[in-house]
């Protein structure tokens, strides 16, 4: 596919653009071209995402057990930054005491970080390495460039929405939200539902599409430089890209993490009659 960027652009952006999906009714690989289901699954996507999120674990586990409290490595003394950040951002935005929120946090914004620094992989390295030595059809190393992945994990915050919603306001106190805000009048209780079920609903639908919509238009950027330019002009826009991408990489793993403690927040917030 690296030959043909010149001769066919058009299909060398498609090539890109498909993942590495199998059909669940056959257990077969969709080839690119071919019409893909419902029924089907992004495996490059589910690999990457659950290999970076176990290398997370793996690198702070082992921090963690070897950390020293006198002068830290310089490893350490990174997890210590990060751990501070998280610690600052959650202190400031949560409202009340929950010992879920500053691990939650930390997960969510390195996570996130990592699957969008997948972005600055060379755009043909991995597909031809998957395509030559695995001779796999197509591979996408971008999780977060993954509509199912973005919202997978924003529907996780949902239900964390919810459950804490219910937990700290009661069945009774959810249901009053519903239907005495924004207008405190039994008159205006179906007006108020379709509103606060709008603005529940937005919350877990804006959180992943603004995640998936950055990351995408940016991979999407690298694919069109890569597939309209001759090889020895390539560098002179894919470098600014990258350096200023490293700031949308680091700015939509922010993002999603103060969100999710935004949300969190007032969803922990007592109901007031």
């Amino acid at each position: 596919m690296i030959l043909e960027k010149i001769s066919d652009p058009q299909k060398y952006i498609s090539h890109h653009l498909h993942h590495l999906q199998i059909d669940l009714r056959t257990l077969k690989i969709i080839k690119p071209g071919m019409f893909s289901s419902y029924w089907s699954l992004n495996i490059d996507s589910i690999i990457f995402s659950l290999t970076l999120g176990s290398l997370f674990l793996g690198l702070f586990y082992f921090v963690g057990k070897t950390i020293t409290k006198g002068v830290p490595n310089k490893l350490q003394a990174v997890i210590e930054l990060i751990f501070e950040f998280i610690n600052v951002n959650v202190k400031n935005m949560y409202q009340g005491n929950n010992p879920l929120i500053a691990p939650l946090s930390l997960t969510v914004f390195i996570w996130v970080f990592l699957m969008n620094l997948m972005d600055l992989v060379p755009i043909d390295f991995v597909p031809f390495i998957s395509e030559k030595i695995f001779k796999l059809p197509a591979m996408r190393i971008v999780p977060s460039a993954d509509i199912n992945i973005t919202l997978s994990m924003s529907l996780g915050v949902f239900i964390l929405i919810l459950f804490y919603t219910i937990k700290i306001k009661g069945y009774i106190g959810f249901i009053k939200e519903l239907i005495l805000q924004p207008f405190n009048h039994p008159v205006f209780s179906f007006f108020n539902f379709i509103l606060e079920f709008v603005s529940l609903l937005s919350k877990p639908i804006s959180l992943g599409l603004r995640l998936f919509g950055n990351m995408y238009a940016g991979e999407m950027i690298f694919i069109l430089i890569a597939a309209l330019l001759p090889w020895w002009l390539q560098c002179f826009l894919n470098v600014p890209w990258a350096i200023f991408h490293i700031l949308i990489i680091s700015l939509q793993a922010f993002i999603f993490m103060v969100l999710t403690i935004v949300y969190l927040s007032m969803a922990s917030q007592s109901h007031k009659d």
